[in-house]
């Protein structure tokens, strides 16, 4: 297995997603993979007066790992970037999204947190117990 040096490139799938990513070709057996690290879409944005922007996102939203290995098979072309406004917005979002994720944001009432499992079910048993109104209609009580 060899890997060549990686670069900042563009990945167009056969199935026409398109994601940018630093890229790494590994040849193992008979085929070529690519190695992505935390690839990302870029969609254009348009504002009102014709402002132009870019929108960068992650390429996997549910998945927190960095590193995705890709059969060529599923590639349509590949594009080694050296677009300097393009490499210093992904440099951009990796370091806001890491920031990001580092940030342990602890839940609070305001967000809807009012208890563990636990505790809500230890006071919702107390209460139960200590209510003037609970009576028992099993057939083992009289």
């Amino acid at each position: 297995m060899s890997i060549e040096d990686d670069f900042y490139g563009t990945i167009k799938f056969k199935n026409g997603e398109e994601i940018f990513a630093k890229v790494a070709a590994s040849e193992e057996e008979d085929r070529t993979m690519l190695i992505v690290h935390t690839p990302v879409m870029v969609s254009e944005v348009k504002a009102k007066g014709g402002l132009v922007g870019y929108k960068v996102e992650p390429w996997l939203k549910t998945s927190r790992e960095d590193m995705f290995i890709i059969n060529m098979d599923n590639v349509l072309t590949l594009s080694e970037s050296s677009d300097m406004e393009m490499i210093g917005m992904y440099q951009n979002f990796l370091q806001d999204f890491k920031r990001d994720n580092q940030q342990n944001t602890q839940i609070n009432r305001k967000m809807g947190y009012l208890a563990t499992v636990n505790a809500a079910r230890g006071y919702l048993e107390k209460m139960y117990k200590d209510s003037p109104n609970n009576t028992k209609s099993s057939p083992d009580q009289p």
